[in-house]
């Protein structure tokens, strides 16, 4: 539970228990690349964990290119900025031969520490019934409440698939049938060679219409195409918007990351913001606290008459993502206090709470 450390303006403040929604166990070690584009993809990505990170907290490419659960599991709870992450899987298996960061490792890594994970599916409807009846095999299997979609990921002659396409539809259905409520596609930054009109986020529009039973977590609101996000999520009650990749920018580009803040507040609202750290794109442990302490400039304020509140950021932190996925958050904390984790971290003192009524 984030709690300040007290250089900042939330150290008084009740404490936020934090979901981080977007993360990654990922291998692009160069024995698992098959295909140039798997070097191209992590090359880029570093370029991005290098270009929003504090010089000090930066990895070496060797480190980011496959990394231990050890490090993983330090890095999202060693200090108790995160309480719990929900894996986002990217295949990508025409780059890497083993995957890039797939549903099964993910789902193993996680069954040691259960209650702190949520492993989400994943589907690519050029897949046909071969991947239909994958999907039911990770509902059985991993009881997965949602799926991370890459529609610019490539397959065989394919470099990309829509969302809105009669295919996906088909898929979309399947996860109704499922009970798979979330469904989280990537409509963000191009990670090179992939295409980056592929992630345009305009296929959301029909599919959100067209599946109102399902939540629409837009990851990386939509960016570079923030302004079309707004637009379609203000007439979609159902389309959510992933922070991932917006979050670093109170790193380097604070005024930046104020006026999407300022967007998306002013047409979302704050119920449908979820954070994420896009780990290991960024480390949790420095960017919650760079988040809770970034502020909107009084001329942002002013525009769009909102603040970064704690009641806010509650929200954003973690209740938001609680209420998508049914997780009990005093119940967690309770269970938090004894844990695994806990105790390797020695964070039974973060765990402790004066409130001790029993959760609704």
């Amino acid at each position: 539970m984030y709690r300040g450390t007290g250089d900042g303006r939330w150290e008084d403040e009740e404490d936020l228990f934090v979901i981080d929604s977007h993360i990654h166990f990922w291998d692009a070690s160069e024995e698992n690349i098959i295909h140039e584009g798997g070097e191209q993809f992590i090359r880029c990505f570093y370029d991005y964990h290098t270009g929003f990170t504090p010089a000090e907290r930066e990895w070496t490419l060797e480190e980011y290119r496959k990394y231990s659960q050890e490090r993983m599991i330090e890095d999202l709870f060693g200090n108790g900025a995160v309480d719990m992450g929900i894996f986002q899987p990217t295949h990508l298996e025409e780059f890497y031969d083993e995957g890039f960061n797939t549903v099964d490792t993910n789902a193993d890594f996680a069954a040691d520490h259960e209650d702190r994970f949520i492993v989400n599916g994943r589907f690519d409807p050029r897949e046909g019934e071969e991947g239909l009846e994958e999907l039911e095999r990770q509902k059985e299997e991993f009881d997965i409440q949602g799926v991370k979609l890459y529609t610019a990921e490539w397959l065989d002659d394919s470099k990309g698939w829509r969302l809105d396409s009669e295919e996906a539809f088909e898929y979309l259905e399947k996860c109704v049938e499922l009970g798979i409520e979330n469904i989280h596609p990537h409509k963000g930054p191009t990670i090179r060679p992939l295409n980056k009109d592929a992630f345009d986020v305009k296929d959301v529009d029909d599919a959100a219409t067209s599946f109102p039973d399902l939540n629409f977590v837009v990851e990386h609101v939509g960016l570079p195409r923030l302004d079309d996000f707004c637009w379609l999520a203000a007439q979609e009650p159902n389309v959510y918007g992933g922070l991932a990749v917006a979050a670093p920018m109170a790193q380097n580009r604070p005024r930046k990351f104020g006026e999407i803040m300022g967007e998306l507040l002013y047409w979302l609202g704050e119920d449908r913001l979820l954070f994420g750290s896009d780990y290991a794109l960024w480390n949790p442990d420095w960017l919650v606290e760079t988040v809770m302490n970034a502020e909107l400039t009084e001329v942002q304020k002013d525009e769009y008459g909102v603040e970064l509140t704690p009641e806010v950021m509650r929200k954003i932190m973690g209740e938001n993502a609680a209420r998508l996925y049914d997780i009990d958050i005093e119940e967690k904390k309770r269970q938090f206090r004894e844990d695994a984790i806990t105790e390797q971290f020695g964070l039974e003192t973060h765990y402790e709470t004066t409130d001790s009524t029993t959760a609704d």
